[in-house]
């Protein structure tokens, strides 16, 4: 396992993909060397085949080749990596070359005459040179992914210590220069850690990655009005305190962001999640539907402690007093339901165990079922209950009245009425922590439950900061500085409360199935989006004489994907829509190749034919894109680009309308699967002669500095995210909110005026 060379932290950077990125690059290699050393032993070796070999083993050679270069470019520049770097592009160069030379067949008599080993005589040998080569560019890979971490690392290095100078400012004009460094920082590591949330492959850590993120957005406008209250009203208390408390809070989120890129916490070993009620549950299921399998892979004592230790954990909802007597009783009630059906599911378990029953008796399957019944009636409780909480609560404070009484109060200097909406705020937000950490127990997924600690923690935080907030106000009534404070705290709760009705809607989503997966290749798409044959088409598998069939159109499938990927590598800007797009379209052909292999996430043909769908759907989605690239261009290179996007258009719809037409019994079926795969190869030879095109006629145009404006202003283009409705309303960006930080930083000029 490789150290890691990126400072700020020990941890171990390893062989272990973290990343989406990595993971992506390595696909077009693990394709081609898949193709190389799974052919048959005994496949005839017709000039077609010999060709097909040759040319997979030169493309794996020249993408070793320009992979190395960049990976020696940056030993260069890295010197802590030189070594390991250098190491790992010495054995990639070396197994590269040693594929070209066994996939070198052109001359297959004489080299088998010469004694010279080729990828048919000498299979260990490819095996052997094979993984070498995966090994190695993993390595180099996972070595330049600890570059970016580095980088996330030094950004937030420069932030801690402008953080600390903003701490220590004592006048408004040094205020204004210190703050203006730190919003350019700030947005620098907006982008940084933007860019590697997205790129996480563990849900889980995405998700901590976007509370923290969260945070750092709400709080960097927090700190700018805090410190500017600090500084017109240097003896005020409570402005310090405020002050102080966003300080802290940045630094935790900074924290954070920093152990989860480096995976690491800073007190030693990761700290885990409590153990939510719906995890349990499940767990609990698991253990009693599988003594279906094995009845002695677990012992009674077990399931009933771990059936205690729900029912104690359910002491969250009874214990509340929030909640009714009624629920209270309810949850009680099935509690001990569930009890007694596991007490009677333990006792014909036991009684089968002496009878030396080799499986679950009919008596022993019956108290499986009620025992499974009662403890999912116990979760559809609390769900209602803890969801039923939180609707009651957002209705509750839509109207905002206690934070409107507060800033009217505190413009009023009345600091007995600020006392008074203080306390009913400090109960509001106790009932907000509560159903949040009620939503936890029965959210239903990981990444919902660190959304829900995230919702907890920040109702926790912001309440007193809203009500140190408006004791200033009330002790300075006409400061408009310390209005203006009050009021970004107001907003971050209010904020926040959105936030946690578009939670609650993606819990219930969870609950009812109506969830599906957010990758959008390489699985199968989501459920309701791509599905007008659901109910038309049904799943079938290929039989052996069909698959064989479709396993030869599917090569050429194959290694046009690695057409693709090898001309998506020669693009300076890998950040690119026309990139993007064209990298998801080869990753689903690629799974759309593996279902011919009888591998993959493709197990029938109705999976194959949703993904074909989506397929088509992406290459639509490049046409408007290439159409509006084909504008900025002279005539004959338009006219050409032109051409193509309607040849592009019309396979995708060609694809489209295959894959969604019904059809009915086993040669139809059979028919539409080689008539997918057909569109499929036409939509990547569109793509394939297009790349090279497009990325020549952008690099023209980026040094004429003309028609496509300046390679800078590309650059920009790549990284400002899309408007979204989500942008607007501050959510998604990976800025922080830098409209709103820059409309602040413009209003720094009049600090002393007011």
């Amino acid at each position: 396992m490789a150290s890691s060379p990126c400072g700020g932290g020990n941890f171990d950077c390893g062989l272990e993909i973290q990343t989406r990125s990595v993971e992506q690059t390595l696909i077009p290699l693990v394709s081609q060397i898949t193709t190389l050393i799974n052919h048959k032993d005994k496949l005839k070796k017709t000039e077609k085949t010999l060709r097909a070999i040759q040319r997979v083993g030169q493309a794996v050679s020249v993408a070793v080749g320009r992979f190395v270069a960049v990976g020696e470019a940056i030993a260069v520049e890295n010197e802590d990596l030189k070594d390991e770097m250098g190491l790992a592009c010495f054995d990639a160069r070396r197994a590269g070359t040693a594929i070209a030379q066994l996939t070198d067949v052109s001359g297959l008599e004489q080299c088998e005459g010469d004694g010279r080993s080729t990828v048919f005589s000498d299979r260990t040998g490819m095996v052997k040179a094979a993984r070498m080569l995966l090994s190695s560019v993993t390595k180099v890979l996972v070595l330049a992914d600890c570059i970016v971490i580095k980088q996330i690392i030094s950004s937030r290095n420069k932030v801690l210590v402008t953080l600390e100078q903003l701490e220590r400012v004592s006048t408004f004009q040094e205020f204004v220069q210190i703050f203006s460094q730190f919003g350019n920082e700030m947005v620098e590591f907006a982008h940084l850690t933007g860019d590697r949330q997205n790129d996480l492959k563990d849900e889980k850590k995405r998700a901590r990655m976007a509370a923290a993120r969260a945070v750092l957005e709400k709080c960097t406008m927090m700190l700018l009005t805090a410190s500017k209250t600090c500084l017109r009203h240097p003896d005020c208390e409570s402005a310090r305190i405020n002050k102080e408390a966003v300080f802290q809070r940045m630094r935790l989120a900074l924290e954070q962001v920093i152990e989860i890129v480096t995976d690491t916490r800073s007190g030693g070993e990761a700290k885990a999640l409590p153990v939510s009620i719906y995890a349990g549950i499940k767990d609990f299921k698991v253990k009693v539907e599988g003594l279906r399998d094995s009845m002695y892979c677990v012992s009674c004592e077990a399931v009933a402690a771990q059936l205690e230790a729900l029912v104690e954990k359910t002491e969250d909802f009874t214990d509340s007093a929030y909640t009714s007597h009624e629920q209270r009783e309810t949850i009680i009630q099935l509690c001990q339901i569930t009890r007694q059906e596991t007490k009677q599911l333990i006792n014909t378990w036991r009684h089968a165990q002496l009878l030396k029953a080799k499986e679950a008796t009919d008596e022993m399957e019956l108290s499986i079922l009620k025992t499974c019944q009662s403890v999912s009636d116990l979760r559809r409780e609390l769900h209602r209950v803890a969801v039923g909480r939180a609707t009651e609560l957002l209705k509750l404070h839509s109207d905002h009245l206690v934070l409107q009484a507060l800033k009217a109060s505190g413009g009023d200097g009345n600091l007995e009425a600020v006392a008074d909406y203080a306390g009913t705020l400090t109960e509001h937000k106790e009932q907000l922590v509560e159903t949040c950490r009620l939503l936890c127990h029965i959210s239903g997924t990981e990444p919902l439950e660190i959304t829900c600690i995230h919702a907890e923690e920040t109702f926790r935080v912001i309440g007193p900061q809203i009500i140190s907030a408006a004791q200033t106000l009330a002790l300075h009534p006409t400061s408009k500085i310390a209005k203006e404070n009050l009021d970004v705290f107001c907003e971050a709760w209010e904020s926040q409360l959105c936030d946690m009705a578009i939670l609650l809607k993606e819990i219930n989503d969870v609950f009812e199935g109506r969830r599906g997966d957010k990758k959008t290749f390489l699985s199968l798409p989501r459920p309701g989006k791509h599905s007008a044959n659901l109910k038309t088409v049904k799943a079938a598998k290929l039989d052996a004489e069909e698959q064989t069939t479709i396993a030869k159109l599917g090569l050429e499938l194959c290694l046009l994907t690695s057409d693709v990927d090898s001309e998506v590598e020669r693009w300076d800007e890998q950040d690119h829509e026309i990139v993007r797009l064209c990298q998801i379209i080869s990753s689903m052909a690629y799974s759309m190749y593996l279902f011919t292999r009888g591998e993959g996430l493709l197990k029938t043909t109705l999976d194959l034919f949703h993904q074909a769908e989506v397929l088509s759907d992406q290459g639509l989605q490049l046409c408007p894109i290439l159409h509006s690239l084909s504008t900025q261009l002279l005539d004959e290179d338009r006219m050409l680009i032109i051409s193509e996007t309607e040849k592009l258009s019309t396979a995708c719809q060609q694809l489209q309308v295959c894959a969604k037409t019904p059809v009915q019994g086993k040669s139809a079926i059979f028919q539409k699967v080689d008539s997918s795969i057909q569109n499929t190869k036409g939509i990547l030879t569109v793509v394939v002669y297009l790349l090279p095109i497009c990325n020549k006629l952008i690099r023209k145009c980026q040094s004429e500095c003309s028609c496509l404006s300046s390679p800078q202003h590309w650059r920009e283009k790549q990284l400002r995210t899309p408007v979204s409705e989500e942008t607007l309303n501050g959510k998604g960006s990976n800025g922080f909110g830098v409209k709103s930080l820059e409309q602040h930083m413009a209003n720094l000029t009049f600090l002393e005026s007011k």
